[in-house]
């Protein structure tokens, strides 16, 4: 199905044209694409909602050659992503988005977000955000090893690669420094 709404946009108020479209992706449910560009002021919105539910679910993928970015990864808006080796754990929130890339994308929107920390971040912030962003970019070119993890309570995530191995969610600590 393929559904096109015209509305206006949530920023400037100009009228902009919302897409809806549900794709079938193997190994999974029904999903709904909705996207949102608004040429006058820029705005964008694009997500990826799973119709569907399933059994709670975690994998895991080591990255140790340039050619592991290019693995798939499907992360729902119920997914966790966590890197152990760089320190990076993003949790699912109200804010999240679901979206259908690869591990490179995976990187490269955390490297989008260490950019975004790095336009108000000051004294060790900074330098943290600066050193964080610099693993990131190392891992992204291949040149070191890590680990990408996907949890997802609904089944809705996943890392599609032979060699990803899946298992029973680990449950997360309550309080994490």
């Amino acid at each position: 199905m393929r559904r096109v709404i015209v509305a206006p946009c949530p920023y400037c108020s100009s009228e902009i044209e919302y897409l809806y479209q549900t794709e079938e992706i193997p190994y999974f449910s029904d999903i709904l694409l909705t996207t949102a560009i608004c040429n006058s002021c820029g705005f964008r919105s694009v997500d990826v909602m799973v119709l569907g539910e399933g059994e709670p679910v975690r994998y895991e993928f080591s990255v140790s050659e340039p050619k592991d970015l290019e693995t798939r990864v499907v992360r729902s808006t119920t997914g966790l992503l966590e890197i152990p080796e760089l320190g990076i754990l993003v949790e699912p929130g109200p804010a999240c988005e679901g979206f259908i890339t690869n591990v490179e994308g995976v990187l490269q929107r955390f490297e989008e977000v260490m950019d975004r920390i790095l336009s108000w971040a000051e004294g060790e912030e900074r330098d943290n955000a600066l050193a964080l962003r610099e693993k990131i970019r190392e891992a992204r070119e291949g040149q070191v090893p890590f680990t990408l993890i996907v949890q997802d309570a609904d089944g809705n995530s996943a890392i599609i690669h032979p060699a990803a191995v899946k298992s029973a969610p680990v449950e997360l600590p309550e309080e994490r420094c």
